[in-house]
């Protein structure tokens, strides 16, 4: 039997630390600790992290409550990762504190579209029913 290996060949390793980074940078976001300026951190989710295999840079995807204002809450947070980093910093205890790149998450865009495709299917098939 061939095992599939859904996590496109993460190590163990970096799964782990993965997850460690995204709930530690969710916590800070919900307790607004990064201080960004005239920005509410609450309305923002951490839905995935993903490491390099040396551990140093970490690829966070995100979205914002609703999906609204993707690009912007992505580019605000871009330029200040550097107050997210440091909160992050006194949460975890880690030989190299990995570099934040944030990234948007669109999977929840995608999955709605495959869901219309499907619903709009459902409905060719029961059109092409009535009419046969």
């Amino acid at each position: 039997m061939i095992k599939q290996n859904l996590n496109m060949n993460f190590s163990q390793r970096q799964l782990r630390v993965g997850e460690l980074v995204k709930q530690n940078i969710g916590e800070i976001f919900i307790r607004n600790e990064a201080k960004i300026p005239s920005f509410n951190s609450k309305l923002i989710t951490v839905t995935e992290v993903r490491m390099t295999p040396d551990l140093k840079t970490a690829r966070v995807y995100v979205i914002p409550l609703g999906g609204v204002q993707l690009a912007e809450t992505v580019s605000i947070l871009t330029e200040y990762s550097h107050l997210v980093r440091k909160a992050l910093s006194k949460k975890l205890d880690i030989k190299f504190l990995p570099k934040l790149t944030f990234v948007e998450d669109k999977s929840f865009e995608y999955a709605e579209k495959i869901e219309k495709i499907i619903r709009q299917n459902k409905i060719n098939e029961k059109e092409k029913k009535r009419y046969n």
